[in-house]
């Protein structure tokens, strides 16, 4: 079935949401300006996952098209409002606790991709640059075509990454190298994206659907709950000293031997 945003259509809100079994698929669908995106791109995102029924197992997040996303709307740069938001310059004029507000509202529509009992796929062609860098990066994993290039282009435009992307990216390939990356604001290609742990799988243009099909299929293929719990103690692992992981361990164990003996509560 199709969940396009109430009372708007794709060509609106410039997404696409379908949910088929138990996966859901995010397009981004406008292509005539590389997929750009705007606040009422990220409001859709955000309602979506609000409404995501819960037999949801995978998200594949895909970009129509040539390129995933050419990032924010250059229209926010020179002055214009985006549809659902308002001109850069007036959102900076706002009191300090109005601007974060907002920037907390856009944050949901891709933090949301890291739940715990979702795994997410971003399927990368052509670019993906800055606010579309960040949304592959909000995603568990990423496979990339041969021609994908990742951009953080936010410093280069005097701006910061503010969509979630910093902490992915610099557990993906370590401070010194996710430094680099948003420092310089150049171009990461394919092969280097893989060769660095940006990349899960990169394959030819024409693969793209067939491998992310292969790799969603072998997702369902195991255990919901124990992946579950197996998302949850990676996506801790980082935080928690090595007894308190050992910990986190036992304590899903405990869980999942319970469960399958049929002594969950």
């Amino acid at each position: 079935m199709t969940v396009p945003a109430p009372s708007r259509t794709p060509g609106e809100t410039g997404v696409r949401t379908e949910i088929k079994d138990q996966v859901a698929t995010v397009t981004l669908c406008r292509p005539e300006v590389l997929n750009a995106q705007t606040p009422l791109l990220w409001e859709t995102l955000r309602e979506f996952s609000r409404e995501l029924p819960g037999d949801v197992r995978v998200v594949v997040v895909r970009g129509e098209g040539r390129s995933f996303s050419a990032g924010l709307d250059a229209a926010a740069m020179a002055g214009e409002p985006l549809a659902g938001g308002m001109p850069l310059t007036e959102m900076a004029a706002l009191p300090e606790a109005e601007i974060e507000e907002l920037i907390a509202g856009y944050q949901e529509a891709f933090s949301w991709l890291r739940r715990p009992d979702l795994l997410t796929v971003a399927a990368v062609q052509g670019h993906a640059i800055g606010a579309g860098f960040q949304l592959a990066l909000a995603c568990d994993l990423r496979v990339l075509a041969d021609d994908a290039k990742f951009t953080m282009a936010e410093p280069s435009l005097g701006l910061v990454p503010d969509l979630g992307g910093t902490q992915p990216l610099a557990e993906l390939v370590g401070y010194s190298r996710a430094l680099e990356i948003c420092a310089t604001g150049r171009r990461v290609g394919a092969l280097e994206a893989e060769r660095i742990g940006l990349a899960t799988l990169v394959v030819p243009r024409e693969e793209l659907d067939e491998a992310v099909e292969d790799l969603v299929a072998g997702l369902l293929s195991t255990n919901r709950d124990a992946v579950v719990e197996t998302k949850a103690l990676l996506l801790g692992a980082a935080h928690r000293s090595y007894e308190a992981q050992l910990a986190a361990e036992r304590q899903a164990q405990v869980r999942r031997l319970r469960d399958l003996a049929g002594l969950g509560e």
